[in-house]
């Protein structure tokens, strides 16, 4: 019997996005946030939305202060607004993307080291792991827990750390532009599945429309296709 190959190519790790990647969570962020504009008297435009995605909650918030005419606001105001109401929204409304739950559930059968990288913050991912699973992750890094997020590489490169594995040797999973800039740049292979907004072709990244039929043999590849560091 030949042994099978695969195993000795096997990424090192594979790190998960959350938002837009794991869970269609886009489209109760996109509830909350219209909620709050229409809270402060205005609407917010698609262009300011989709310049959110991928992005801390600080940025975010300047981004719909601006984009209402009302930069003088408080963005811990707003943040603390959106986050009590995208708490609420997840408790109850939150599915997984097509495929994202299959590959998951075939990475860790496989025993290859996991992490989710999401600049949510952590009160809100607690929330995620009930559906997710807690036991889905080796390691969780949240965007209140770095001090630089997406698009720096520090997420990435905090994951590889964590679960003391070379990021070279690690596919990332990711849905937005934000967040493949820190994939790449922490020096991760990328495979990219664009949920709200597209994801201009890019040397090293790999797309896909969905996560359906991703398997571990398109991961193993993926390493071939990582930039040189």
């Amino acid at each position: 019997m030949t042994a099978d190959p695969l195993p000795n190519r096997h990424p090192a790790a594979v790190l998960f996005d959350m938002d837009g990647t794991l869970v269609d969570s886009e489209k109760l962020w996109d509830v909350a946030l219209n909620e709050l504009a229409a809270e402060y008297g205005g609407t917010l435009s698609d262009a300011a939305r989709k310049a959110m995605v991928g992005t801390s909650m600080a940025a975010s918030m300047r981004l719909l202060h601006d984009d209402l005419g009302q930069p003088e606001r408080d963005p811990l105001v707003s943040a603390a607004w959106i986050d009590a109401r995208i708490l609420e929204l997840f408790r109850t409304g939150l599915r997984w993307r097509p495929g994202a739950l299959a590959l998951l559930r075939a990475v860790r059968a496989a025993g290859i080291p996991t992490a989710l990288v999401t600049s949510s913050v952590r009160p809100l991912v607690e929330v995620a792991l009930d559906t997710l699973g807690r036991d889905s992750f080796d390691a969780v890094v949240c965007g209140d827990e770095v001090d630089a997020t997406k698009p720096h590489p520090e997420p990435y490169l905090t994951a590889a750390r964590l679960l003391d594995v070379p990021i070279a040797r690690c596919v990332a999973i990711e849905d937005s532009p934000t967040g493949v800039a820190s994939a790449l740049a922490a020096g991760a292979a990328v495979l990219a599945v664009p949920a709200e907004v597209p994801i201009a072709a890019t040397a090293g990244v790999h797309q896909l429309e969905s996560l359906t039929g991703a398997d571990l043999e398109l991961l193993a590849a993926l390493l071939g296709e990582a930039p040189a560091r």
